[in-house]
C-alpha cells in the first residue's frame, strides 16, 4: 500500500482525449464489394468481442479459485441469478444469517469476506480499502458521516463500529433490493441506531440534510456510488455548504472502474489536501485499484 500526497495548488495536466471515429459510407446502390466489406467488419468486430469475453472468462476461471464453476456468474450475473431464483446480494444475506453472530459487527464483516472469497465476489470496500477507512474514522472521530452508495451494508457496518455512541452514519442507496438487504445487515450488526439507511436519489438527499435530516455539517463522506455522480455530488454537497475545516472526503474505486473527472477536480481544487492510495481491488491479489484522501481546507 502506497501512499502519495498531492500538492492540490499545482494544476493538473489533464490528458488529451483523442477521438475515433468510425462510420460506413454507404451507397444508394450498394455494389457486392461493399457488402462483403460490411460483413468483414462486421464479422472481425463480433469476433473481437467474443473473443475478449472468452479469455476474459478463462483468464479470472484460471486465476480465482472461488469462481469455481461459477464462470456464468462472471459474464452474466442476470443469468446465473435467474438460474439460482435469487440475486447475489440475497444469497450474501442468507449466508450471513447463517454463519456470522447477531450483534456482532466485527463477525458480520468477516463472514461477508468469506462469503466473498469463498462463494460469490462483491464489491465491498475490504481488506487494504478498509484498513484505510478503520484508520480514517479511528483517528478522525467523526460525529456525522455520510455515505453514499450502501450496497448491501459492508462498509456501513465498518464505519458505524468505530464511532462514538452519539455518532451517526447516513446512507444512500438508489436501489431499493440493494437499501433491502443493508438494512437487514445493518441489523445483523446491531448498528441500526448508528445507520440510516435512505432509499432515495444521493441529489436529493444531500439537498435536503439540512431541513430534513438535521444534519449542519459533515466529518466524514464516503463515495462508493455511481462513479460518474462522485463530481456531481462533491460540487452539490460544497454548494449546500455540508462541509467545514478538517472534513474528509475518502473516495473508493478511483482507478476500477474509475473516476477521472473527480481526480482532476478534487486534486485541481484549492479546497482539498488530497493523498492517494495505491491499493489491490477487493478480493483480488493480482488486481490494483486506488482511492483517494481529500481533507478539506477551504472556506467554510
Amino acid at each position: 500500500m502506497t501512499a502519495l500526497s498531492l500538492d492540490t495548488t499545482k494544476s493538473v495536466h489533464s490528458c488529451k482525449k483523442q477521438s475515433v471515429s468510425h462510420g460506413l459510407k454507404l451507397q444508394t446502390h450498394p455494389t457486392k464489394s461493399s457488402h462483403i466489406k460490411m460483413e468483414s467488419t462486421t464479422s472481425a468486430v463480433l469476433s473481437a468481442v467474443t473473443g475478449t469475453v472468452a479469455m476474459t472468462a478463462a483468464y479470472a476461471y484460471a486465476q480465482r479459485d472461488w469462481l469455481k464453476d461459477q464462470w456464468l456468474a462472471f459474464i452474466s450475473p442476470a443469468i446465473y441469478n435467474f438460474l439460482k431464483g435469487t440475486t447475489r446480494e440475497q444469497r450474501a444475506l442468507k449466508y450471513l444469517k447463517e454463519h456470522a453472530r447477531q450483534g456482532d459487527p466485527d463477525s458480520v464483516l468477516e463472514t461477508f469476506d468469506e462469503f466473498c472469497r469463498t462463494q460469490e465476489w462483491a464489491m465491498n470496500a475490504a481488506e487494504e480499502k478498509g484498513d484505510i477507512l478503520d484508520e480514517i474514522v479511528r483517528e478522525l472521530q467523526p460525529t456525522t458521516c455520510l455515505e453514499l452508495g450502501t450496497y448491501c451494508g459492508y462498509s456501513a457496518v465498518r464505519i458505524a463500529r468505530n464511532l462514538s455512541p452519539s455518532a451517526r452514519l447516513i446512507t444512500i442507496e438508489v436501489n431499493p433490493d440493494y437499501a433491502a438487504v443493508a438494512r437487514e445487515v445493518v441489523k445483523l450488526a446491531g448498528l441500526q441506531d448508528k445507520i440510516e439507511v435512505i432509499n432515495l436519489d444521493s441529489a436529493d438527499v444531500i439537498r435536503e440534510l439540512k431541513t430534513k435530516y438535521d444534519v449542519t455539517k459533515l466529518d466524514l463522506v464516503f463515495l462508493d456510488h455511481w462513479k460518474y455522480l462522485y463530481i456531481r455530488d462533491i460540487k452539490l454537497i460544497e454548494e449546500e455548504k455540508l462541509l467545514k475545516k478538517g472534513s474528509v472526503v475518502f473516495a473508493d474505486n478511483v482507478i476500477i472502474p474509475g473516476a477521472p473527472g473527480y481526480l482532476e477536480y478534487i486534486r485541481g481544487s484549492k479546497n482539498y489536501k488530497s493523498t492517494f492510495y495505491s491499493v489491490h481491488f477487493e478480493y483480488m491479489d493480482d488486481m490494483k485499484d486506488g482511492v483517494e484522501k481529500s481533507v478539506y481546507i477551504g472556506d467554510e
